[in-house]
């Protein structure tokens, strides 16, 4: 197998950790391709005993690191851009990171360590306080909208035990937008198939419309979205999903939201 065949499997994922940490997909985007440039030009340093999906973590973290574009240089339409990195002001990058990579992606302690170039102790110690930070700053109302009961209640639970309020629960497009009309919900978890055949997608571009809130889509088969072929949701959860994963979903989401980053 190629080197190029050994990484297109894992690139949909990496694309998807590239937008939650910019909150945009053109930024993540760009920083994978410069990410698969430097490859490229040197894949014989690419490679280590740490497997494909480590190796490729690794490069693009350093890529990161070396190219993190501070908030003087965004364009102006970024507004959350701009707004999540006032907030990050008060939260090391680093820290922001591993919370990401250990719990959207999966890694453990153990590899995000190897990912950072960062000892064990140092990434334990910065990821309780990455969630001990962003729980205590970012609190809101949440509108999930889910078919199945269990898995409501589930996230219904997980949201409130991270502080925040439940707006509603609904299961339908129409239920959905209704919900938040008459909510002051400042986020939405949504499923993509919902109980009358519509979509959780369409629902979440309605209650856009209405008002520009951060959204996190939970689906079973990520990669039915993460094509690259269109606009593709910034934060988006595997299922089954962890509780740590929704957690680190929500912070991450909440950075993005002008109104809590003043």
């Amino acid at each position: 197998m190629s080197l190029g065949e050994e990484i297109r499997g894992h690139l949909p994922f990496l694309r998807r950790y590239a937008r939650a940490l910019t909150g945009n997909q053109q930024h993540g985007d760009n920083f994978v391709h410069t990410m698969l440039e430097v490859i490229v030009a040197a894949p014989d340093e690419f490679r280590t005993d740490d497997g494909i999906r480590i190796d490729l973590y690794r490069t693009f973290h350093r890529i990161w690191e070396s190219a993190f574009i501070e908030d003087g240089e965004q364009s102006e339409e970024d507004a959350f851009v701009r707004a999540a990195t006032r907030r990050l002001s008060r939260l090391t990058p680093l820290g922001r990171q591993i919370l990401l990579l250990t719990a959207l992606e999966g890694f453990s302690t153990e590899d995000a360590a190897r990912i950072t170039a960062t000892d064990l102790a140092t990434v334990e110690a910065l990821l309780a306080e990455a969630v001990d930070d962003l729980d205590r700053e970012s609190r809101t109302s949440v509108l999930i909208i889910e078919d199945e009961p269990l898995i409501a209640m589930e996230l219904e639970q997980i949201v409130r035990g991270l502080g925040h309020d439940v707006a509603g629960i609904a299961a339908t497009h129409d239920d959905a937008v209704a919900a938040f009309e008459n909510s002051d919900a400042g986020l939405v978890l949504a499923d993509i198939q919902l109980a009358d055949g519509s979509s959780g997608i369409d629902a979440v571009q309605d209650i856009l419309a209405i008002a520009p809130v951060p959204a996190i889509f939970i689906t079973a088969f990520p990669e039915r979205l993460l094509t690259g072929h269109r606009v593709e949701p910034t934060f988006l959860i595997s299922k089954p999903f962890r509780e740590n994963t929704v957690r680190a979903a929500i912070s991450q989401s909440l950075l993005f939201t002008p109104q809590l980053a003043a």
